[in-house]
């Protein structure tokens, strides 16, 4: 092991909050700086050129290893900062390594601390500096890749979302998916789901985007051509009835108004998609039909009702799924405060035990009888045996 790899070894030894490289030994070379941060439970290694920024993600017992590879030869100065430490690499002209490291007062590293754990609140998997054209055409990046500030929300919604499907699939070491996209309309979030498969997860990704409307469609075509992602395609379709070309990992419905959501997850299930994505929007059909003598409390106001029917339409989606057998949770999307519509039904396929089974069935029966209602779901996953 050289000088310089025995340096960024010891630096390693501890958490590494932030890492920089920078002075690139010369004028020539293609990265102007390197930077490494800690996200989650592996290093995020940020490669900036004049006008780009590439990344990659290694793990701990890796990031010393790269760091030394990227630096030789290439750069001259690397600091890095963890809770209770600084050190820096200096290399000369001549090719001598410095190294200088001391440890940070009591008082330091409590400052240095709350920082950290303030700054890891705000790491998100889209980080601001990627050019992430989707999110630039969107308009919540600006063209160098920051956040624009009246934006901030959709952005924060956004990557929500891309972090639950990241809990989802980060350990499955998966190397290729088959999605559809059900109802994507202007498919924001389907390119931004292609981008991270592609460029974050190194994932080959197949994804169809269906929806009803022709000029959507058409221009979301152009703009996957435009952004070079040859995985990515829209096609126009009714959600109900669907002819899938390929066997199908995964499922996403953001949207779908009412029961265009049922059908959605109903196919999902009859696919035998593996993981299925769905926020559903507009839940009109129980609140048509509910009536209750015994919880007539949850009636007799109209907004009570509205929001108790669309709470047990999605209670009811998550049992069906459960009985169909998925692993089923129910998730908040985004803070309340900026919609009402803020849940995410994520199920992933499992083999589940009869008796879970039949119980989910049960607690939908029953909720049926009490509120006088015969919900579309039921119906498609019962009559046809489906499950």
């Amino acid at each position: 092991m050289s000088e310089l790899e025995n340096y960024i070894s010891e630096i390693f030894k501890e958490k590494v909050q932030k890492l920089v490289i920078s002075k690139p030994s010369s004028k020539s070379g293609e990265l102007r700086k390197i930077t490494v941060s800690p996200v989650k439970d592996y290093y995020q290694i940020a490669k900036y050129t004049e006008k780009q920024v590439f990344h990659e993600n290694v793990s701990g017992d890796e990031a010393a290893e790269r760091c030394a590879a990227l630096m030789n030869d290439s750069f001259m100065q690397l600091n890095a900062w963890s809770d209770t430490s600084e050190s820096a690499i200096k290399i000369s002209k001549k090719g001598k390594v410095f190294f200088a490291s001391k440890k940070l007062s009591p008082e330091k590293q409590a400052e240095n601390k709350s920082a950290g754990e303030h700054n890891r609140k705000k790491n998100y998997i889209l980080e601001e500096g990627r050019m992430i054209e989707p999110l630039i055409d969107m308009g919540i990046f600006t063209k160098d890749g920051k956040v624009v500030r009246s934006m901030y929300d959709k952005y924060r919604q956004i990557n929500r979302f891309i972090e639950i499907i990241d809990d989802t699939i980060r350990e499955r070491n998966l190397k290729k998916l088959n999605i559809i996209d059900f109802g994507c309309g202007k498919s924001y979030l389907t390119f931004i789901v292609y981008y991270y498969l592609t460029e974050i997860r190194g994932i080959e990704a197949n994804i169809i985007g269906l929806d009803l409307k022709a000029d959507v469609i058409k221009k979301c075509n152009i703009a996957a051509e435009k952004y070079g992602y040859k995985g990515l395609r829209f096609e126009l379709g009714d959600i109900n009835g669907y002819d899938c070309p390929f066997d199908v990992d995964m499922v996403i419905t953001l949207h779908a108004c009412d029961t265009a959501t049922d059908f959605a997850l109903y196919n999902a299930v009859s696919w035998g998609a593996k993981m299925i994505f769905s926020v559903p929007c507009c839940q009109h059909e129980l609140n048509q039909q509910m009536s209750t003598e015994n919880l007539s409390v949850l009636t007799r106001f109209g907004i009570v009702q509205e929001r108790f029917a669309a709470l047990l339409t999605d209670s009811i989606r998550g049992n069906m799924l459960t009985y169909a057998g998925y692993r089923t949770q129910l998730l908040e999307f985004i803070d309340f405060e900026h919609t009402p519509k803020n849940i995410l039904i994520r199920a992933v396929k499992k083999p589940a035990l009869p008796l879970a089974r039949k119980k989910a069935l049960e607690e939908v029966e029953s909720a049926m009888k009490e509120f006088n209602v015969n919900p579309t779901l039921y119906k498609l996953l019962t009559e046809e045996n489906k499950g």
